[in-house]
């Protein structure tokens, strides 16, 4: 059954991307799995994902939303809790993002939180190619309009298991 055949195969091959994401850790690579939940129920994921962390301070994000809670706000939440986490949390110096030309939401999210276009890219969505907007994050322009609301907690014990040392600095 290919993947991106109708279910259980779709989501049977997106447990298997999340679990070999889990399995890979070094200070090359992390990706750190966060799940969304409205009233005690899971409705969403956000990751927050450090390719070359140590070197270059950069991040990238990728979410996704039940149908049912979208359009409520909940994408700029969740997108304002990681980029916490990235910049104030693990000291990162710039965010990437990237969606499909066509979702207009995520793309809308981007734009919210003040990243700036960065290009286009090729992706498949489904088996077909399709055209991804690429946006771009300083730390600069997150901080002029960072939240003051978000709290972090345990990031001190999480940064070694990253092999984000003491001694990196942003």
């Amino acid at each position: 059954m290919s993947l991106y055949e109708e279910s259980p195969g779709r989501e049977w091959g997106w447990l298997r991307g999340i679990w070999a994401g889990r399995a890979r850790v070094s200070e090359d690579f992390w990706r750190v799995y966060l799940v969304v939940v409205v009233d005690g129920e899971p409705v969403g994921m956000q990751d927050l994902i450090g390719m070359n962390f140590t070197k270059f301070g950069t991040v990238s994000t990728f979410s996704w939303l039940d149908p049912e809670v979208r359009g409520r706000g909940l994408g700029k939440e969740i997108r304002q809790a990681v980029l916490h986490l990235a910049f104030e949390g693990f000291g990162a110096r710039e965010a990437a993002s990237d969606a499909f030309h066509d979702n207009l939401a995520s793309n809308r999210v981007s734009q919210t939180m003040g990243y700036e276009p960065n290009g286009v890219d090729w992706d498949t969505r489904r088996g077909e190619a399709a055209v991804i907007n690429r946006w771009r994050l300083t730390r600069e322009r997150w901080a002029a309009a960072r939240r003051d609301d978000i709290e972090l907690v345990g990031v001190a014990e999480c940064r070694p298991v990253l092999g984000i040392g003491v001694g990196f600095s942003s």
